[in-house]
């Protein structure tokens, strides 16, 4: 089979590491691609975003099989557009992939298909927002409608955080025509965990859980990033537990794409709050999470390539997903100044000595290639060191091990992964 993977970044070098492992991918593309994927996939000169270059490609070269990684394509239609000239894509439509590119579609879909979720409020102005936020009470959550790389979420604290993240919304339009609309909800306390699963339109097969770390700074604070580790199983929610609750929270998305008329084929990953009224959903992805899909491609035994096929083909049939028990970690290293303006165009040291051992894998993401072979950080999220351990401690160990062989300047880790359920657990241990 010809597999084309669409995407750059850190999930993407995960995908293709997996799907390349596939007795059944005669050829891998991907485009555009990294240094990193260089040594497992040919990759293409089209950008994520070129829809029509990507369709054309996928129908010239005769792939088999399209496998989306970023949501920005997605939002386009670029599933739609391949599906129109006869190409298997696994991804949602344009319609199905509104769950992920607005957030206003997302909450007023979930409060139609009874997905118990945050209550909210869609606003348009500041004035209004000031209202929703105070008939909410502080702290509160402000999300921009539209895509805006995993930072167009906004958590005041006080007053003043507040009008700092109003004007930020509305003044200064830093996040542009994302912030046309704005959602306005309550602030949810309690652990998130990732929910993910695949879809062929009807059924889910699902991952083990995952949890990720969006702050930021070390303690959880700071803003909000793409994500700068995680580990998986999420050690916050028993494996036995999640596969009720994604039930309840994600076939009901299933079932009313469906019932809309816009079977939804492709990855669904929930963002979940555990709290003490119960599991709400936060917010819905139509895509793997980056960088939660590099330590569940750690743990996935099974061959994912004939899975993704069943599912394009609107039936998993007999496929399934099967798991090993360890722990995986995943560290992203990324650069100073993200996730506003990072630093870009420094040499990476230590990658060709970086990886020397079974179970650790560095995923490439914000890198690119120089004349002279030299690899360059030119992103805000870099590398991720991805390492799986008998327990999570010894995952995390060698995954941060795995961080500190690769060097650049203006390299940022946090160094807390995984610390808040370490110590959770010595304590459990402890009484």
């Amino acid at each position: 089979m010809k597999v084309l993977v669409v995407g750059s970044g850190g999930r993407e070098h995960a995908l293709c590491w997996k799907l390349a492992q596939s007795p059944l991918a005669s050829r891998v593309y991907c485009a555009p691609g990294n240094p990193g994927i260089e040594g497992l996939a040919e990759c293409v000169d089209l950008a994520a975003d070129d829809v029509a270059g990507l369709t054309d490609f996928a129908v010239r070269e005769a792939v088999d099989l399209t496998v989306v990684g970023p949501e920005v394509p997605l939002t386009l239609g670029l599933a739609d557009l391949l599906a129109q000239r006869g190409g298997a894509v696994f991804g949602p439509s344009r319609y199905a992939a509104q769950l992920e590119g607005s957030k206003v579609f997302a909450k007023e879909f979930m409060r139609r298909h009874g997905v118990a979720t945050a209550d909210f409020e869609v606003v348009d102005n500041l004035a209004a927002a000031r209202a929703a936020a105070t008939r909410f009470g502080l702290p509160v959550v402000l999300k921009a409608d539209g895509l805006a790389a995993g930072t167009g979420v906004l958590i005041p604290r006080d007053e003043a955080e507040l009008d700092d993240a109003l004007a930020v919304l509305f003044t200064e339009r830093r996040f542009g025509t994302s912030a046309d609309r704005v959602i306005v909800e309550e602030c949810l306390t309690g652990e998130e965990v990732s929910l993910i699963a695949l879809s062929d339109g009807k059924r889910l097969q699902h991952f083990v859980t995952a949890k990720d770390y969006k702050r930021i700074g070390e303690g959880d604070v700071g803003p909000n990033t793409g994500g700068m580790g995680a580990h998986s199983p999420s050690m916050v929610l028993p494996e036995a537990q999640a596969a009720g609750i994604a039930e309840r929270m994600l076939q009901p998305v299933i079932d009313g794409m469906a019932a809309e008329g816009h079977p939804f084929v492709g990855v669904l990953y929930g963002g979940l709050m555990l709290t003490a009224e119960g599991p709400r959903i936060l917010e819905y992805n139509v895509r793997f999470g980056d960088p939660e899909c590099q330590p569940l491609m750690l743990r996935l035994e099974s061959d994912l390539l004939p899975v993704l096929r069943a599912a394009a083909a609107g039936d998993f049939g007999a496929e399934k997903l099967t798991f090993n028990d360890q722990v995986a970690a995943c560290v992203v290293l990324a650069s100073a100044g993200y996730p506003g303006t990072p630093v870009q165009g420094e040499v990476i040291s230590g990658l060709d000595v970086a990886v020397d051992q079974t179970g650790a894998e560095l995923f490439h993401a914000g890198t690119s290639r120089r004349s002279d072979g030299s690899v360059l950080a030119v992103g805000g999220r870099v590398l991720s060191a991805c390492a799986l351990g008998p327990d999570l401690g010894s995952a995390l160990h060698r995954a941060y091990a795995l961080a500190d062989r690769v060097e650049w300047a203006a390299k940022i880790v946090r160094r807390d992964i995984g610390r808040r359920v370490l110590l959770a657990q010595a304590g459990r241990v402890a009484e």
